[in-house]
C-alpha cells in the first residue's frame, strides 16, 4: 500500500511540474489569420514569477479588434527590399516582414523601413526558466544635413553655440544612432483562461532598452580648429517591458496575451489577447455621434447631434489617457501635439457608450 502510494505521488509531481515548451512550429505560418482584441479598462492580476499558475483573464471585454494575416512575402509591395524574409504580416493596410526560424522570429522591417539588423520579437525554444538576450543592436543609422540641421536643433531650442560651448557657431550635419538590447525571460508556466477558452502556457518578461547616440557637427568658421562632432546627450536607457503569454496550443499561433508593465511589473495601460473573430467585438454605437476628419493631422471635430453633454477621453494604443474634455454639441479637438500613431476616443453619453480609433498623421 505504500509503495503504490509513493509510486501515485511521484507520477503527481512528474504531472503537475510537466514542462510547456513552445517552439517555431507552434507560431504564425503562412496562411494564418489571427485575431487580436484590446481591453483598456480591465485591471489584471498577473502573478508571480512562478510554475503552475493559473491566469484567469476570462473577464477581458473586447473593446476593439483587429485581424492579421500571415502571407508569403513573394508578391507583397517590398518583397525585393527583404530576401530573407520567409513570412510577411498584414496588419490593417501595413506589411511587416519577418524572418522565422527554429532559434526565432525576427522581424526585418515595415513598409520601406528597413532595419540595420533584424529585431528579435520572439526567441525558441521557450520553457520555464529559459532566458535570451538580443543586442545590442544597430536599428538607426542616419546622418542629416543641410537647413533641416538648424530646424530641429532651434524646434529644441538648440544652437551650435551651446553644444560647442562657444567653440563653434554653425551646425551642418546631425548623426543619429540607435542601439537596443532584448532581454527575454521565461518567468512562469501554467494556464491562461481567456473568454475564446483555456490555454496551456508560458509567461514571458521582455525588456527592450534603447539606447541613442545623437551628434551635431559644428563647424568653427572664423578658425577651423574647433571644427568638430559634438555629443547630445539623449534617452540612454530608456527601458520597455511588458508580459507576453505563448502558448503550445495548435490553436493559438500567437501571443495569448501582451501586456505593458510598469517599473515594479504591475500592469501599465490596456491588455491586447487573442480572440476568434472581429464580430465578437463589444462596443455600443452612439447614433448621433460624429468624429472627423480620420485621420488627421491637426484638429479632430467631435459632435453630438443632441445637445447632451458628452464626455471624451483620448487615449494611446497603451490605454493611457491624454486628453480628457467634455462638451455640449460640438468641440474641435487640437490633436498636433500628441505625435503620429493610432489613438482611440472613449466617448460617453447617457450610459452609452462609443470607443472609435482614429489615426493621426
Amino acid at each position: 500500500m505504500r509503495l503504490k502510494i509513493f509510486f501515485y505521488s511521484i507520477c503527481c509531481s512528474l504531472i503537475s511540474f510537466s514542462q510547456i515548451t513552445v517552439t517555431d512550429i507552434h507560431l504564425m505560418d503562412v496562411g494564418d489569420v489571427i485575431f487580436l482584441a484590446e481591453d483598456s479598462s480591465t485591471s489584471l492580476n498577473l502573478g508571480s514569477a512562478s510554475q503552475n499558475q493559473t491566469w484567469d483573464f476570462s473577464n477581458l471585454i473586447q473593446m476593439d479588434a483587429y485581424k492579421m494575416s500571415v502571407l508569403s512575402p513573394n508578391g507583397t509591395p517590398y518583397d525585393q527590399q527583404y530576401p530573407n524574409a520567409n513570412i510577411c504580416i498584414e496588419d490593417e493596410g501595413e506589411f511587416i516582414y519577418c524572418n522565422k526560424s527554429i532559434n526565432g522570429v525576427s522581424m526585418l522591417g515595415f513598409g520601406d523601413s528597413i532595419f540595420q539588423e533584424p529585431l528579435l520579437i520572439c526567441p525558441f525554444p521557450l520553457s520555464f526558466g529559459a532566458s535570451y538576450t538580443d543586442g545590442p543592436l544597430l536599428v538607426l543609422d542616419s546622418l542629416i544635413g543641410g537647413p533641416m540641421v538648424n530646424f530641429l536643433l532651434a524646434s529644441q531650442g538648440i544652437t551650435a553655440s551651446m553644444i560647442s560651448f562657444g567653440l563653434a557657431h554653425t551646425a551642418d550635419s546631425i548623426s543619429i544612432q540607435s542601439e537596443v538590447t532584448t532581454d527575454f525571460n521565461v518567468d512562469a508556466d501554467g494556464n491562461v483562461i481567456l473568454p475564446i477558452g483555456t490555454f496551456d502556457a508560458v509567461r514571458v518578461r521582455v525588456d527592450r532598452t534603447s539606447d541613442f547616440n545623437i551628434s551635431v557637427y559644428c563647424t568653427d568658421t572664423a578658425t577651423g580648429m574647433f571644427s568638430d562632432w559634438y555629443s547630445l546627450p539623449f534617452g540612454s536607457g530608456d527601458v520597455e517591458s511588458y508580459y507576453q503569454w505563448y502558448s503550445n496550443d495548435p490553436n493559438s499561433k500567437f501571443t495569448l496575451v501582451d501586456i505593458y508593465i510598469d517599473s515594479v511589473g504591475n500592469q501599465d495601460g490596456s491588455v491586447t489577447f487573442l480572440t476568434n473573430s472581429l464580430t465578437s467585438c463589444q462596443e455600443i454605437n452612439i447614433d448621433n455621434i460624429e468624429v472627423y476628419p480620420n485621420p488627421t493631422s491637426d484638429v479632430l471635430n467631435i459632435s453630438n447631434t443632441v445637445n447632451d453633454l458628452t464626455d471624451v477621453v483620448m487615449m494611446d494604443i497603451n490605454g493611457k489617457s491624454i486628453k480628457n474634455l467634455s462638451f455640449i454639441g460640438s468641440i474641435d479637438l487640437d490633436v498636433s501635439n500628441v505625435g503620429s500613431g493610432i489613438f482611440f476616443l472613449q466617448i460617453t453619453n447617457d450610459n452609452n457608450s462609443l470607443l472609435k480609433k482614429i489615426i493621426i498623421k
